[in-house]
């Protein structure tokens, strides 16, 4: 069950590491008895499926959340082990497709018009007259 997550970057099963436990949640005395939590984790630093530089990026985008190296994401939210096997993969590829994704451009700073400079004083000025008109009258 390989993983692709770009055209050009698959997974192979062989690199994913499962484990099961008990989940919480909704299911009743189904959830007692089954192990419906999924655990997926996957080898960022020594994965072959990865170029060095891909490898390189990943790191420092999931720096604090790689734990050894290894990211890990859970799905519990089915009863079925099925479905949160389907959906531990789709979180994972989700991951790692938008760690590789190139970063969007940066904010351009603009000078604010004359025209929105006008305006903002003007309800600056029309704020302060009424906080203004809200004080005590003076005793003279």
């Amino acid at each position: 069950m390989e993983l692709e997550v770009l055209p050009g970057l698959t997974i192979p099963a062989s690199e994913l590491d499962w484990r099961f436990s008990r989940s919480s949640g909704p299911g009743g005395q189904h959830v007692n008895t089954s192990d419906s939590r999924v655990e997926l984790s996957w080898n960022v630093r020594e994965s072959l499926a990865l170029s060095d530089s891909q490898r390189l990026i990943l790191l420092t985008h999931f720096g604090p959340r790689l734990i050894g190296g290894v990211i890990t994401v859970t799905a519990s939210e089915r009863r079925s082990q099925l479905r949160n096997r389907e959906i531990a993969l789709a979180k994972l590829a989700g991951l790692v497709a938008e760690g590789l994704a190139p970063a969007a451009p940066g904010r351009r700073a603009t000078k604010p018009t004359r025209g929105s400079d006008r305006r903002r004083l003007v309800a600056k000025k029309l704020r302060s007259t009424t906080k203004q008109q809200r004080k005590r009258p003076s005793a003279e």
